[in-house]
C-alpha cells in the first residue's frame, strides 16, 4: 500500500483547536491521509509515555510513523567527538521510534569542506555501520535507518552517496527526497525522463524491492546555485519539481513508498493533493 502523509503538524491543526501531535493520528485519518513523520529534526525530546500513547494512536487509525532525526547529525565530521555523538542521536531517535512503533527513521549523513568526498563518504558508512550494531544489540533491529538525499551543494547527500550507503545493510532504506533533488541539481527534475532516471539509479544500485518501499520526501522547493533555498506549497507553482511524473512512473512499476509531503506551513493538506493526482492515474 502507498503511504501518504506530512512531515510535521500543519498549520490548520493547530488552527483546529489541536495542541499535541499525539492528536495527529486521528485528525489525519479524517482527513484521508495514512502516514506521519514525526519530527525529532532539534533533538529527541519526546517521552516515552508520549511516545507510547502516539503509537497507539497511530496504530488504531492506521497511520504509518516515522521519525526524522535530528538535523545536526553529521557522520562525517573531521571530530571524532561529533561523529560518536551523531551516533548517540540515531540510537536515540531509534528508542523513541521503538517507543512508538515507528518502522523508520531518517537522517542526515552530514557534511564535509576540509576532506574528501571519498574520506566522508567512508567515515560516514564506518559510523553507520556501528550504529546498526548498537542498534541489534538494544533490539532496535527491525527499525530502518533511511538516509536522506539533501539539497545543498555542501552536504554529504547526493543520491550516489545515499546509495552507497544504503548498500551497508539491505534493511537501510534511501530517503529520497524529490525537492532536494530537483535543488541540487539546480532544477533538474522537469520531464518523465528526468524522474525515470532518478528511479533506475535506485533500482540498479538496491534492487527493485528496496525501491519499491521507499522513503520519499516530496515538496515544491527554491533554490540559489548553492542549492535549496525554501520549501514551498503545491500552489506555488513558479517552483518545482511537479508530481505527476512521479506519480506516473510509481503507478505504472507498482511502486508502494511511503510519501511525506514538506511543504511550507500546509504539509497535511498537501500530501492529500498528491494523494489525489496519484489515485487519478488509475
Amino acid at each position: 500500500m502507498i503511504r501518504f502523509g506530512p512531515a510535521g503538524n500543519s498549520e490548520s491543526f493547530y488552527e483546529a483547536g489541536y495542541k499535541s501531535s499525539v492528536e495527529m493520528p486521528g485528525w489525519l485519518k479524517n482527513l484521508g491521509l495514512n502516514a506521519y513523520e514525526y519530527q525529532c529534526s532539534k533533538g529527541v525530546k519526546i517521552s516515552e509515555k508520549t511516545a507510547v500513547e502516539l503509537g497507539k494512536n497511530a496504530r488504531e487509525n492506521d497511520i504509518f510513523l516515522s521519525i526524522h532525526a535530528p538535523y545536526y547529525i553529521n557522520m562525517s565530521s573531521e571530530e571524532e567527538e561529533k561523529r560518536e555523538n551523531s551516533k548517540r542521536y540515531i540510537l536515540e531517535s531509534m528508542k523513541a521510534a521503538k517507543w512508538m512503533g515507528a518502522k523508520r527513521i531518517v537522517i542526515h549523513a552530514g557534511s564535509y569542506k576540509k576532506v574528501s568526498r571519498e574520506w566522508a563518504v567512508n567515515t560516514a558508512i564506518g559510523v553507520l555501520k556501528e550504529a546498526l550494531i548498537e542498534a541489534d544489540r538494544m533490539g532496535y533491529g527491525e527499525i530502518a535507518i533511511c538516509p536522506e538525499v539533501l539539497g545543498k551543494a555542501n552536504q554529504l547527500g547526493t543520491l550516489d552517496e545515499i546509495l552507497e550507503m544504503c548498500r551497508v545493510d539491505e534493511r537501510m532504506l534511501p530517503t529520497v527526497d524529490f525537492g532536494h533533488l530537483h535543488a541540487r541539481g539546480l532544477g533538474a527534475l522537469n520531464s518523465l525522463g528526468d524522474f525515470q532516471k532518478v528511479i533506475e539509479t535506485i533500482e540498479n544500485a538496491i534492487g527493485y524491492d528496496r525501491l519499491k518501499i521507499m522513503h520519499c520526501h516530496f515538496s515544491r522547493i527554491e533554490f540559489t546555485k548553492a542549492g535549496e533555498k525554501r520549501h514551498w506549497t503545491l500552489d506555488d507553482k513558479e517552483y518545482g519539481p511537479d508530481f505527476e511524473p512521479l506519480a506516473e512512473i510509481i503507478y505504472r512499476k507498482n511502486l508502494e513508498p511511503v510519501i511525506i509531503c514538506e511543504s511550507r506551513d500546509k504539509m497535511a493538506e498537501d500530501a492529500l493533493k498528491l494523494k489525489d493526482i496519484f489515485y487519478s492515474m488509475g
